[in-house]
């Protein structure tokens, strides 16, 4: 069983998101917070296999949660839960060691797939489409050579691939996956290469296509 536990200061979302865990045979909430205070007291005493933690609450929020819990060296692989795209609230936590994060609204498949990715540890990064990037792909101009089918990524290539979907920087995908910015670079260009495209907005718009974020 993956042993899940949830910190969320509204009782609504807490049943929520517990009842939807339920349905799986795998999984088992096994604990609750209502604050950032509470959650930093007791995530240590229940050791959760994954942690799903909100990140806007009263007194304490989810990055003060993460900072204590990772100072402590006591942070369970954690999941953010967010009712909006704050790319900046959501990058925060991530480098404060978050495994990725979610929208409160999340469909059932894909909270109980986020639960399984993270528990075997993997990273899950799903940012929301940027205002931004959605003008740019609007924009742009698809009639370019590209192979019909790129070879296929790297679970890293993906996660770089997601982030440089949410806007991020090199220097900024370098700071939240914990990796040299040039290291980023080599795998950008790798993308690239692999996709057939030129550049970062076309490498997104592609992988978009291909169903990869």
């Amino acid at each position: 069983m993956i042993r899940v536990m949830l910190v969320d200061d509204q009782t609504l979302v807490r049943q929520g998101v517990r009842s939807l865990l339920e349905l799986s045979d795998d999984i088992e909430v096994i604990a609750e917070a209502v604050d950032g205070d509470s959650a930093i007291r007791t995530v240590p005493e229940h050791a959760p296999d994954v942690l799903l933690l909100d990140m806007r609450m009263p007194g304490k929020n989810g990055l003060d949660v993460l900072q204590a819990l990772q100072a402590a060296g006591s942070l369970p692989p954690t999941i953010i839960l967010t009712t909006f795209d704050d790319e900046e609230l959501v990058l925060a936590g991530i480098r404060a060691g978050a495994r990725g994060y979610l929208l409160k609204d999340v469909a059932l498949e894909d909270l109980l797939e986020a639960v399984r990715s993270v528990a075997a540890g993997k990273t899950l990064v799903k940012p929301a489409v940027t205002e931004r990037l959605l003008k740019g792909l609007g924009q742009l101009n698809t009639g370019f050579s590209a192979l019909d089918q790129p070879d296929p990524l790297t679970e890293r290539e993906t996660e770089i691939v997601r982030l440089m979907a949410g806007g991020y920087s090199n220097k900024e995908i370098a700071s939240a996956l914990n990796v040299a910015e040039g290291t980023v670079k080599n795998h950008v260009s790798n993308i690239l290469s692999k996709m057939g495209v030129r550049d970062r907005t076309r490498a997104v718009l592609k992988a978009f296509e291909g169903g990869l974020i």
